[in-house]
């Protein structure tokens, strides 16, 4: 076989335009398990032709086998905006989604492989996902069904924590007193006659981590983990969404202990006074009723909620036994700023870089800011190793040419906030955009 590779070598550079050819090595390269050596090869393709399919897949392959899974990820990505994406394709994009523990993608990717092969089963990326409809025995066609309809409503068992979460120590301290602290010391709690469960609202500008820390306050307990949007509730016969919105309280009670996080909440709890359809309120009321628990026993249910508009949220929702703790999750400061940079550049190929001087750069970035930094630096990197035929790594440089690229996409809401904090704020609520802004009232 080593003689067969050696003889496709000297055949590529006799020819080295001649693609096949090349294609071929990088092949048998593969299957002699030479990785590094095939991504060469296709590397050199790309150089010559940008978006080669079959060159995309085999570097993407090569990647897996390095564990380089955000690479292989954003080849994926150049696959399926030529819509060449296939089934075998999708199920590894899948995995190395959730390598990298980008559940909501990874349930899109895979809902699409399902609409090709229905009958389709993986054990590890079904338990991973908890797909609803593996769990309790659907049919393939019904599953499917459900994927299509829910949206991102599955029900999950986070592995992520609170130590891979960078800063929010306030918010953290409160998670712990209200959720995590309970099922730990349940009968302290029960003394003071406090129940388990109960609710937090986050609020603050989008990309800061809101997301996060929910799914990370689940793993810190092992506690299931349901997400939902306005898009999972909403139907357009009457009735429907109440149904819909009490279905799944049912499920997190059920399925105890659950923390239910409900993203955009302000679109589900607006305020009552602003609504001219009587739908929406009676959606509302419903909400309020679910959370009150008056028919049904909250016990053990966690309901953690996220809105970038807390102004937009019904007043009624912050009564005590509802939403009665309100946390301002802020951008991540310096520290924060270095532990997530740190942790997003760890498994690429990086060259000398201080995360520390670049967060001192990124004041007012969000998680999602810096997410889109790496982001734009991995993809300049990617062209240029395509270029050289190499692999170049990520440098100081790069990133800090992309901050120049990317500014902090917060600076929007905070001018909204300010005017909220300086004129609407009676029962200070608001306080803590005034102290993070550095204004005084």
């Amino acid at each position: 076989m080593n003689e067969i590779i050696e003889q496709l070598k000297q055949a590529v550079s006799i020819s080295p335009d001649n693609t096949p050819l090349r294609l071929h090595l990088a092949v048998m390269l593969m299957q002699q398990q030479m990785p590094a050596e095939a991504a060469v090869e296709y590397a050199e393709i790309l150089k010559r032709e940008h978006g080669n399919i079959k060159a995309l897949a085999g570097l993407a392959e090569v990647y897996i086998l390095q564990k380089k899974y955000s690479a292989a990820i954003i080849l994926f990505e150049q696959l399926q905006q030529q819509h060449a994406l296939d089934f075998d394709a999708k199920i590894k994009m899948v995995r190395c989604l959730l390598q990298q523990n980008d559940i909501a993608q990874a349930k899109e990717i895979y809902a699409l492989a399902l609409q090709e092969q229905p009958q389709f089963r993986d054990t590890e990326i079904d338990g991973a996902l908890r797909m609803t409809g593996v769990e309790t025995g659907m049919d393939a066609d019904s599953l499917l069904e459900e994927l299509s309809t829910t949206g991102n409503y599955f029900m999950e068992k986070p592995t992520t924590k609170f130590s891979d979460v960078g800063g929010m120590q306030k918010l953290k301290n409160e998670i712990a007193l209200k959720i995590i602290q309970p099922l730990k010391n349940p009968e302290l709690y029960k003394a003071f006659g406090k129940k388990i469960g109960g609710g937090i609202l986050m609020y603050g500008p989008p990309g800061c981590g809101k997301t996060f820390i929910a799914k990370a306050t689940a793993g810190e307990i092992d506690a299931r983990f349901i997400t939902i949007g306005l898009h999972d509730i909403l139907d357009m016969w009457m009735g429907n969404s109440e149904k819909n919105l009490h279905e799944v309280f049912k499920v997190a009670r059920k399925n105890t202990p659950c923390v239910l996080f409900i993203d955009e909440v302000d679109a589900l709890g607006a305020s009552r006074s602003d609504m001219r359809q009587s739908s929406m309120r009676q959606i509302i009321n419903q909400f309020l009723a679910e959370l009150d628990g008056v028919k049904d026993n909250n016990d053990g249910v966690l309901v953690l909620a996220a809105t970038n508009a807390p102004w937009s949220v019904d007043s009624a929702f912050r009564r005590p036994g509802r939403f009665d703790r309100v946390i301002f999750v802020s951008p991540p400061d310096e520290t924060s700023r270095k532990e997530i940079l740190e942790s997003l550049l760890k498994e690429k190929p990086v060259e000398k870089i201080d995360a520390g001087d670049i967060a001192k750069l990124t004041n007012g970035y969000s998680g999602a800011d810096l997410k889109a930094l790496i982001d734009i630096a991995t993809e300049s990197k990617l062209e240029e190793s395509f270029a050289k035929g190499s692999l170049q790594p990520i440098t100081q440089k790069d990133i800090v040419k992309a901050v120049k690229q990317h500014k902090a996409t917060t600076s929007e809401w905070f001018s909204t906030a300010r005017n909220y904090a300086l004129y609407a704020n009676e029962t200070g609520l608001y306080d803590e955009i005034l102290q993070y802004m550095n204004i005084k009232k």
